[in-house]
């Protein structure tokens, strides 16, 4: 049970459920309907009283097909079960049977990862929710048939694997069931039809693996820090508006990943946080380039000599540029700024960048460069402010000192150097699905 605000929760079920399918002969046609069989039967055990279903982190166990017993009622508040179950015994156990059968067969096992995820409120009774996850299981199942049968090459058979996906309202949550190690690259198709399905544009990805939810209970295991701007109160501008990057993005910044970049890599970092969210969109799969990477990228394309790789040279706006077209294949437009007093004129362009194209922007000037996550900016007024990310932080990733200290924040046009020239790095997003 996943709070994700003060009235909605997630309801989540997960766990293995063993497909066991006993074959006579493994030829195609008999091995699909001998599977089909069995997916149907383990419906019907999910649909049985024998079914129970375990509350992670408590002793609370719910059969949600039945009453268990005639103190609680479907309508029980969670508090009644856990003080019921704390206090039971067990019954008898039964005596077991034992049958022998010699028979010639095949027996093809699998572990299907059931993931189940719905939308509840804390007012829901138990027995709401119950039905909701089992009706979202039993739904489950029936595509992981349809997959496990679309994707049987002879006797292969390929595990069906369900992922989350948050999508743009009226939509929300949804679960789609992918055929586990299939690279993205080979299910366009499929992700065309959800496209389809649920009415999204085809100019994005929304499906692929990437794009997975991630649920507020689980961290990330690189550990760096994700969107530390949604912390952060919004300015308040007379008729103003806020523009803010689209998506997921890991914070980059001096002294990470054991290389000590401070006074000279900073560029370097924003380059890695714009790279981090083209991974998180799903755009590209290859990783963060590390600073060595970046460097033998500008070497390959002509920028630089080869005596530049392991040097502590800075980049600018034109190099990450470069990098990104090589590495991502994504380009990015370039805006020239002669003096940073000519940035709060700017508004209008940063604006519609982050309606548009939504992506982080890395910019330049002097000896610094930051990362530009959004504009608060008045069309009637002309006043603007910036939300800046600081590659040049050098701590741990503490989000309320990265936060407070103003690691990430707003910040005004008098931010930015009066006097020096600045050059930003627009990155395009791709119009691909």
């Amino acid at each position: 049970v996943l709070a994700d605000s003060e009235s909605a929760v997630i309801l989540r079920l997960r766990g293995p459920l063993d497909l066991k399918c006993q074959l006579d002969c493994i030829d195609e046609v008999p091995m699909q309907k001998a599977i089909s069989r069995t997916f149907e039967a383990l419906r019907l055990q999910v649909k049985s009283e024998s079914c129970v279903l375990a509350v992670c982190n408590s002793p609370v166990l719910i059969w949600p097909n039945k009453s268990v017993f005639e103190e609680i009622t479907p309508d029980a508040p969670f508090e009644d079960i856990f003080q019921f179950i704390q206090t039971r015994t067990p019954g008898p156990a039964s005596a077991p049977i034992l049958t022998r059968t010699v028979q010639k067969s095949h027996l093809l096992c699998a572990t299907l990862p059931m993931d189940c995820a719905v939308w509840s409120s804390w007012s829901d009774t138990i027995k709401d929710g119950c039905e909701r996850l089992m009706k979202a299981l039993t739904r489950q199942l029936f595509e992981m048939e349809k997959v496990t049968l679309q994707c049987m090459k002879g006797t292969t058979l390929r595990v069906p694997e369900p992922l989350h996906f948050l999508l743009p309202e009226p939509n929300g949550l949804v679960t789609v069931v992918f055929p586990r190690g299939e690279p993205d690259k080979e299910l366009e198709a499929q992700r065309r039809e959800l496209h389809g399905q649920f009415e999204l544009p085809d100019n994005r990805p929304f499906f692929r693996r990437a794009n997975a939810y991630h649920f507020p209970n689980e961290p990330y295991k690189d550990g760096y820090l994700r969107n530390p701007h949604t912390v952060l109160t919004h300015p308040t501008l007379d008729n103003g508006k806020v523009y803010l990057v689209q998506g997921i993005y890991s914070y980059h910044h001096y002294m990470q990943d054991r290389m000590d970049d401070n006074g000279w890599g900073c560029a370097y970092r924003s380059l890695q946080t714009i790279c981090s969210w083209f991974q998180q969109q799903g755009y590209v799969e290859r990783g963060v380039p590390s600073h060595k990477e970046i460097q033998q990228a500008l070497v390959e394309v002509g920028d630089k000599q080869a005596s530049f790789v392991g040097s502590r040279q800075w980049i600018g706006s034109i190099e990450v540029q470069a990098v990104l077209n090589h590495l991502l294949g994504v380009t990015s437009k370039i805006m020239f700024v002669s003096q940073g007093s000519e940035l709060a004129s700017k508004g209008r362009e940063l604006a519609n960048h982050f309606m548009t194209e939504g992506t982080p922007v890395m910019i330049g000037g002097g000896v610094l460069a930051h990362t530009i996550l959004g504009v608060a900016w008045s069309e009637t007024t002309g006043e603007i402010r910036y939300l800046i990310l600081d590659p040049h932080y050098t701590g741990a990733e503490d989000l309320q000192v990265i936060t407070e200290k103003g690691w990430c924040g707003w910040k005004g046009p008098d931010f930015w150097d009066q006097t020096a020239y600045y050059n930003l790095c627009l990155p395009q997003r791709p119009r691909v699905i």
